[in-house]
């Protein structure tokens, strides 16, 4: 009896994920459309089970991570669990990275090549999710993007670790630090991903971007250099309508999935072993940074939930409005101000009843309603 049976992919019960494999390729997908693929925690859970699986099927020889949909490949957490959630209860916070890490790590652990298909934005821990993979294929109307310093968190969950290795220090630290869009043929440029495929149909239903030399997409392997790839390359309108099915123009993933299959049968054509060690050889510098800030990162990030930036930054998500930067750094600055503390610090004490630790802006007790006194 086999100590490790295969199982058939419709044999899990997922629901936040589809899964299936044929063809000595598996194909995980995130099936939360409606929320821009967006991760919950059951849907972490159900990925690695699915990774892992991948892993230890010897039927598979490559494994396809996509999303469903074409607007967003994975746009990270699901900022409005995140606030309703772990804003409420940071300590369970530090759960969820438990289940994040978990994540992560089967994708970095898996035997198996992975590919992302990028078949939209990627934001977040959705780049995140992308670095964690082995090869990258985009399309063309997808972009790349990181929004921890704008949300009340930080990207250390992969990008702050990975970033550097891909694009080089200052290019990271400006990813990182400026949440700025990296349309495709720039994440190609930089080192963000492998391949750029052509997405963008046009109203008389032909792609509208084409190269000279006549190649179908561009790869980091097009080695033979050449002064002008484009004869033609749609437009961010154009992409922009595409993406919405205004106007006759349209999204069409057929070439993406095209050169992922030819992908995946030229890596089903090498030696198994010789692919897993590969691979956990080229770990090396992805692991060493890794596990030296992952469980710092799972600690940091719960304890920081308790405070007043990721409740104003998740928020303000949440309600559709911009966040108060400013006035975040403003009661910083200000002597008697907080920034930690959404009605200042624990510092009052009610004359009245004798309770402690009221907010040093609350005029009156929040246990018997008496006046508090300016200092305490």
């Amino acid at each position: 009896m086999a100590m490790f049976p295969a199982r058939a992919a419709e044999s899990f019960d997922f629901t936040d994920i589809t899964y299936e494999k044929s063809n000595w390729v598996a194909r995980i997908n995130i099936n939360r459309p409606h929320n821009f693929n967006a991760y919950s925690t059951p849907a972490l859970q159900e990925l690695a089970t699915a990774f892992e699986d991948a892993s230890w099927d010897d039927s598979v020889a490559a494994v396809v991570f996509g999303s469903e949909g074409h607007r967003a490949f994975c746009t990270g957490g699901d900022v409005k669990e995140y606030q309703a959630e772990y804003t409420q209860k940071p300590r369970d916070y530090w759960k969820y990275m438990s289940c994040f890490k978990a994540y992560i790590e089967s994708i970095i652990n898996c035997s198996k090549p992975v590919i992302a298909r990028i078949n939209g934005m990627a934001v977040g821990g959705g780049n995140e999710s992308q670095l964690a993979c082995d090869l990258g294929i985009m399309g063309e109307h997808a972009f790349i993007a990181q929004v921890g310093t704008g949300v009340g968190s930080v990207a250390c969950g992969g990008s702050t670790q990975w970033l550097p290795i891909h694009v080089g220090d200052r290019r990271a630290r400006g990813i990182l630090f400026l949440n700025q869009r990296y349309q495709a043929f720039t994440s190609l440029s930089m080192g963000l991903v492998n391949a750029v495929i052509p997405t963008v149909k046009g109203p008389d239903g032909e792609f509208i971007t084409k190269f000279t030399g006549d190649r179908v997409y561009l790869a980091d392997w097009n080695t033979d250099p050449w002064d002008q790839p484009f004869a033609s390359r749609a437009t961010q309108e154009e992409i922009t309508k595409a993406i919405k099915g205004k106007d006759g123009y349209s999204i069409d993933a057929s070439i993406l999935d095209g050169v992922i299959a030819d992908l995946c049968d030229q890596i089903v054509h090498k030696f198994a072993e010789c692919t897993r060690y590969t691979k956990a050889q080229v770990n090396y510098w992805k692991e060493a940074s890794w596990h030296a800030t992952v469980g710092h990162a799972r600690d940091w990030l719960s304890i920081h939930y308790t405070s007043l930036e990721p409740h104003e930054g998740m928020t303000a998500f949440v309600e559709k409005r911009k966040a108060d930067y400013v006035g975040m750094r403003e009661r910083a600055a200000d002597p008697n101000g907080s920034s930690e503390f959404l009605w200042g610090p624990y510092a009052k004490t009610c004359g009245a009843c004798g309770a402690k630790g009221m907010p040093r802006q609350f005029e009156h007790c929040g246990s018997c309603g008496a006046a508090l006194a300016d200092k305490s």
